[in-house]
């Protein structure tokens, strides 16, 4: 049995690594893809391009204003002179948000009456837009009060201030909030389920193709063996990948990585199980390679998007949450977001081990028997 499994490997191995332009798709595709991913995947909000329409050109609205670009979050890229510039601006995409100041907002607030401005923001990107529009609630609340305790010294003197509450913030886990510590670990398990889909996604169906399946359904190798052979490479390949990815996310983005390498490596050979039988699955049930393919993509996007790799599953409807109970990728995230950032460790994170454990034998078992019919 061993000889005709090391015979299966052997050529697996060779078949895939023998040409140059698959060992760069292996390898190079995966770190290019998490340097990219790294960068472009982020929700932090920084130098947000702003104009600013102010019709009162005074020493207060300047103030103001300056306030909003001294804070880091806002960079001004357009001065407007006109009701109709803001509407330009806006719909052209120039910038995400315009600043209105109102004529007579100094007098307003030399005469102690309730100044008037306006803050128009591009709401297309819901998420981005409440981000922004807080940020600019804070500058002008600090403002207001400023101008509000300066006109109180001056009408009565010299007052003393009101007693406060100051918050201490503190993040545990991800102390600056960078959200590239919460998505980077997050790409790696989309990555690892990209090509661990597509390569054994195809690893039968080509073997139908290119006509060899007769010559192997001859031979004294049995199913076992033969899907032992076929996954075991694809496998070795994955874990390599694994600690590729992993070593740019940790050395070039500086994600740490608080936890066990060797339950990561555990977890990872759990949720392989489960998706080497899902793409051997979809290589028993395919026709050619192009069809392995098409199948592969609409597998991955419902797997990908319920995972709660952007979309917290808790904001799902209940339904939802209900199917993704079944989708591996939730709990790989979960317990490669958890070693990551938190160093947690298995007497914590067991229950989705478990369902791993569940999903990929019952997955791998279901292709499993499909492929004994393939070969009836």
């Amino acid at each position: 049995m061993w000889q005709r499994i090391k015979h299966m490997l052997i050529k697996e191995f060779l078949q895939n690594l023998r040409d140059p332009r698959m060992v760069r798709v292996l390898f190079l595709m995966p770190t290019i893809q998490t340097l990219i991913f790294g960068y472009a995947v982020t929700t932090d909000v920084r130098n947000v391009a702003i104009a600013v329409y102010d019709q009162d050109n005074s020493p207060e609205s300047r103030d103001l204003l300056a306030r909003f670009l001294r804070s880091g979050y806002f960079e001004l890229v357009q001065t407007l002179n006109s009701e109709q510039q803001i509407v330009d601006a806006m719909d052209r995409g120039k910038v995400r948000g315009v600043v209105r100041i109102n004529q007579g907002f100094s007098d307003d607030l030399r005469a102690g009456r309730t100044a008037q401005m306006q803050v128009i923001l591009d709401g297309t990107d819901s998420n981005t837009g409440a981000v922004v529009m807080n940020y600019a609630g804070v500058i002008v609340d600090q403002y207001s009060n400023e101008v509000l305790l300066d006109r109180v010294q001056r009408t009565i003197g010299a007052v003393r201030q009101p007693g406060r509450v100051n918050i201490q913030r503190r993040a545990w886990f991800n102390a600056n909030l960078e959200s590239r510590n919460f998505y980077v670990p997050g790409v790696i398990a989309q990555i690892i389920t990209i090509i661990t889909f597509m390569l054994t996604s195809m690893a039968i169906v080509r073997e139908k193709e290119i006509g060899t399946m007769e010559q192997i359904i001859v031979t004294p190798i049995r199913p076992f063996e033969f899907i032992l052979g076929k996954t075991a490479p694809f496998a070795i390949i994955s874990f390599a990948i694994v600690l590729i990815i992993t070593a740019v996310g940790v050395f070039w983005f500086g994600v740490p990585i608080r936890g066990s390498l060797f339950l990561l490596l555990g977890a990872t050979a759990l949720y392989l199980l489960t998706t080497l039988g899902v793409g051997l699955l979809i290589s028993t049930i395919s026709s050619t390679q192009q069809q392995a393919m098409m199948v592969t993509f609409l597998v991955n996007f419902p797997i990908m998007l319920l995972s709660g790799f952007v979309f917290p599953v808790s904001a799902m409807p209940h339904w939802i949450q209900a199917i993704t109970v079944v989708n591996p990728l939730r709990y790989f995230i979960v317990i490669i977001r958890a070693i990551f950032l938190k160093g947690t460790g298995f007497s914590i994170l067991w229950p989705e081990f478990l369902a791993l454990a569940i999903i990929g034998m019952v997955t791998f078992a279901i292709a499993a028997s499909r492929f004994r019919k393939t070969l009836a």
